[in-house]
């Protein structure tokens, strides 16, 4: 059952005036940027079980590029006909807990926290107390907001699909983007040696973040040179997977993540699913999912120093549609954030239904 919150008012920009409303950017038809327009809505409720976040920073992907523009048609079979069927775009967020359900026990007011929802791009949301956790403190808000959908999927596909070990050999192409500087990272962190595959400009960013080699390749091509890798993660999609594999060792795995945007991804998709089934060096594609236990994964690796998210720019909420031009362009080195926190501090009193605002410790 979802009940009302009560009593949270935020003062508006004339002094003196006080909503009950907040800022967040709206989408009411597919399109281009453009249908993306800043608005007034309403507060989010919370339930039993959720908590309320005040939201300091939220991070952009490629998927919500695609859920912007509504292409491939057929995905508009889950998201809407004819318009989005969730108006508020985003789903990766950090931020700091306002008020929580009375069923929540392990958050509370005035935590730090950082996990996905429903409408991140907002400057409130409400979700299940199991999509957050804590935010480590080593890290800035930004920079929590950015791990999200990328280091899960990064996570997934080497610990899960390429089941990375101590000492293999690792190529990581497309190492600067969002996935990719994740992928380095973590790759280390599981003992490999690893590969990054950026542009020239971008190579120092790849060894910074720990790549033991790196290949510009706009000045060479793997798929030609004499290495051999256990596991190559392709975030790009710019060779023909068998090109892609002729790099491979005889039991090495290919793992397919590029591609391009919307129509181009999903053919791969599909194509890679098919060869799959009769090349043994060929990963089968897989959903990737976000939840709760690869959350605290990614937490103790954010902890432990072991990953660091990058962060490719950081814009105002107000400046979303350009915020998702920079990311529909494929050239992000990193994750693209947006800067969200409220200049003013809410006054929220508990209704009957939460828990009183105090500080979980």
């Amino acid at each position: 059952m979802i009940h009302p919150i009560a009593y949270i008012v935020l003062r508006g920009r004339m002094q003196g005036k006080v909503r009950n409303a907040m800022k967040a950017i709206t989408q009411d038809r597919y399109g281009s940027a453009a249908v993306l327009e800043p608005r007034d809505i309403d507060m989010p409720e919370i339930g039993d079980d959720e908590v309320l976040v005040c939201v300091e920073a939220a991070s952009i992907h490629v998927g919500d590029w695609i859920l912007m523009t509504g292409v491939p048609y057929v995905m508009r079979m889950a998201t809407g006909l004819r318009k989005p069927k969730i108006r508020v775009p985003g789903t990766d967020i950090a931020g700091t807990v306002k008020a929580v359900g009375k069923d929540v026990k392990g958050l509370g007011a005035g935590n730090e926290v950082f996990g996905w929802c429903k409408g991140a791009f907002a400057e409130y949301v409400s979700a299940p107390e199991d999509h957050f956790v804590r935010k480590p403190a080593n890290i800035t808000f930004e920079q929590a907001a950015a791990v999200g959908v990328s280091a899960t999927t990064a996570l997934q596909l080497l610990r899960d699909d390429g089941k990375v070990q101590p000492g293999q050999e690792v190529l990581i192409d497309g190492a600067s983007g969002g996935v990719g500087t994740f992928a380095v990272q973590m790759a280390k962190a599981f003992g490999a040696e690893v590969t990054g595959v950026c542009s020239s400009s971008n190579m120092e960013r790849v060894r910074s973040i720990g790549a033991d080699h790196v290949i510009d390749y706009t000045q060479d091509d793997f798929t030609k040179g004499a290495e051999r890798y256990d596991l190559i993660l392709d975030n790009v999609g710019n060779h023909s997977m068998s090109e892609t594999r002729r790099a491979l060792t005889p039991n090495g795995t290919l793992i397919s993540n590029g591609g391009g945007h919307s129509d181009g991804k999903l053919g791969r998709t599909m194509r890679t699913m098919l060869v799959s089934m009769f090349v043994r060096q060929q990963a089968s594609p897989t959903v990737k999912s976000q939840n709760h236990d690869d959350l605290v994964a990614l937490k103790d690796l954010l902890e432990a120093g072991k990953v660091t998210p990058v962060i490719a720019g950081t814009y105002p909420l107000r400046q979303t549609p350009a915020a998702i031009a920079h990311v529909a362009a494929g050239h992000a080195q990193g994750t693209v954030v947006l800067s969200v926190g409220l200049q003013s501090t809410p006054a929220i009193a508990a209704a009957s239904t939460m828990t009183p605002a105090v500080a979980s410790t």
